[in-house]
């Protein structure tokens, strides 16, 4: 589509019921738009009048992401795999301070010191905004040798961007400990370097990261986050740490609180490797653990969908929906389950008859 959205189809009202899924992650302000799937914590009640939409509620988080079930991504690992002094970068090998976002000088070229934390954003430039920009610098200067790890997305935007940073900067040397890697087109390849090359996510807002997100989450990176947004695109990686039981990296005060977190986490070596542990727990969980598992999340998609259309055919104004789900349901899929998917799709690529 090159960009674009389908909003001027839906305009026409080619179906009865029009719902709007991860399309564009606010309210579309149309009419002709019935429905927004979304949970309570991206989308609390109290907040309902932001919205021309009802809302499709569904359990745990409303965001789909097919990270665990995808053969071609690794799930994160506790260990990292060991680099050899002086060996060239590789995926997966290496802890992130030692592939130091892939520069030959990441503390300036006058150091000789080692990276002691590394913090990454790989979104669109685009999304980050003067505030958030300096909450990052107050951030690494307070973490001593630290680095901050950014996607080069554009790499036009660079000189711009390295302009603002010397012009906002206490220290100039500060500016020396900011990187860039390149835009990765292979998106498995993208995904797994985060495990490589970063320690901690921080977050943008007012729009968060959405599928880079659900790409460092299953790399085993935290993420933290602001939660004192209203957006529903500043709500997402709220709600995905409270699923995960990561609610500690949201910062429901705002900017301060968000420093200060990110801060803790590059001081706290201990606190840094509790979080990280549980979140990779619940990638590797069997059952899956309801933020990745797949096959359960399309089951409450599944009952949403029939729950707006049956209410549809009763005649029954729109209103708000809620999926909830069967205790039968909460058990979470297993490995086998996943095999069994696994071989339907292998099936249906082939063209034989499911």
């Amino acid at each position: 589509r090159q960009g674009e959205r389908a909003a001027g189809m839906m305009a026409l009202r080619p179906s009865p019921i029009q719902i709007l899924h991860q399309e564009f992650l606010m309210t579309s302000g149309a009419q002709y738009i019935d429905y927004i799937v979304t949970d309570k914590t991206v989308s609390p009640i109290q907040l309902e009048e932001l919205y021309t939409e009802k809302f499709i509620y569904l359990p745990h988080h409303f965001f789909s992401k097919g990270h665990a079930v995808q053969n071609e991504l690794l799930p994160p690992s506790h260990e990292y795999a060991p680099r050899q002094a002086q060996a060239e970068f590789q995926l997966g090998v290496g802890t992130p301070q030692q592939n130091a976002c892939l520069s030959p000088t990441p503390l300036g070229a006058s150091s000789g010191e080692e990276v002691s934390f590394v913090y990454c954003n790989f979104n669109k430039f685009l999304k980050n905004n003067p505030k958030t920009m300096r909450s990052w610098l107050r951030i690494l200067e307070e973490v001593p040798n630290s680095i901050l790890c950014l996607l080069e997305f554009p790499a036009e935007a660079i000189p711009n961007l390295r302009e603002f940073i010397l012009d906002s900067v206490q220290n100039k040397s500060t500016s020396d400990r900011i990187h860039f890697i390149s835009w990765e087109k292979n998106p498995f390849d993208h995904q797994a370097r985060s495990s490589s090359l970063c320690n901690v996510m921080l977050d943008s807002h007012p729009y968060n990261g959405h599928t880079t997100a659900q790409d460092a989450l299953y790399a085993g990176v935290p993420i933290v986050t602001r939660s004192d947004g209203k957006d529903m695109a500043s709500r997402v990686s709220t709600s995905a740490n409270v699923v995960l039981g990561l609610e500690a990296l949201n910062a429901v005060g705002g900017t301060s609180e968000y420093e200060e977190i990110a801060i803790r986490l590059g001081t706290d070596s201990t606190w840094f490797r509790f979080i990280r542990g549980k979140l990779i727990d619940t990638c590797l969980s069997l059952p899956m653990h309801p933020y990745w598992d797949v096959p359960r999340y399309v089951r409450n998609f599944q009952t949403g969908l029939l729950l707006a259309w049956k209410n549809f055919i009763s005649g029954n104004p729109i209103g708000h929906i809620e999926v909830v789900e069967k205790s039968s349901e909460r058990r979470g899929s297993t490995r086998q389950t996943i095999d069994e998917l696994d071989k339907m799709r292998r099936n249906f690529l082939r063209g034989d008859e499911l």
